[in-house]
């Protein structure tokens, strides 16, 4: 079994152990309401709202799990990743941060040249997540998503 096959069904696994999770909130949540109590009216209430929440959130997780898939397997059919195998690594295997700053400053000059492109973007979000900035690399990455999506 590769490793991405075992990472996507421990992924499934996450997600079905998660529905559940949430089908036994809902259910307390109605056995709260059903209660008469006026305290175990507000607190199932209350609890009818984190299954909502939760799906959610599994759903906006997986959807830019998907989409972030297809733009790496685009950008490898373009041979467009960043090649990072050359570069310092710390003990604990994490690119060197001057490293990871140089790179980032190389593909920040890229997407000047060209800022409409969604594989500048994608290289951009990964130069951030490799130089630890990981809320920049959210955000590039859905910038890249919303390009590529209107390509």
């Amino acid at each position: 079994m590769t490793s991405v096959l075992r990472l996507q069904l421990l992924i499934a696994f996450m997600c079905v152990a998660l529905l559940v999770y949430l089908v036994l909130l809902g259910r307390t949540a109605v056995l709260l309401i059903g209660s008469g109590c006026a305290a175990g009216i507000t607190l199932g209430a209350a609890l009818l709202i984190l299954p909502v929440i939760g799906l959610w959130a599994m759903v906006a997780t997986l959807r830019a799990g998907f989409a972030h898939q297809k733009l790496a397997r685009l950008i490898a059919d373009d041979g467009m990743e960043l090649d990072v195998s050359a570069l310092p690594r710390r003990p604990s295997g994490r690119i060197d941060k001057d490293a990871a700053d140089a790179l980032f400053d190389t593909v920040r000059n890229e997407l000047h040249d060209d800022p409409d492109n969604w594989r500048r973007w994608y290289r951009l979000a990964r130069a951030y997540d490799y130089a630890g900035d990981r809320g920049r690399a959210r955000e590039a990455m859905k910038k890249a998503v919303e390009l590529q999506a209107h390509e």
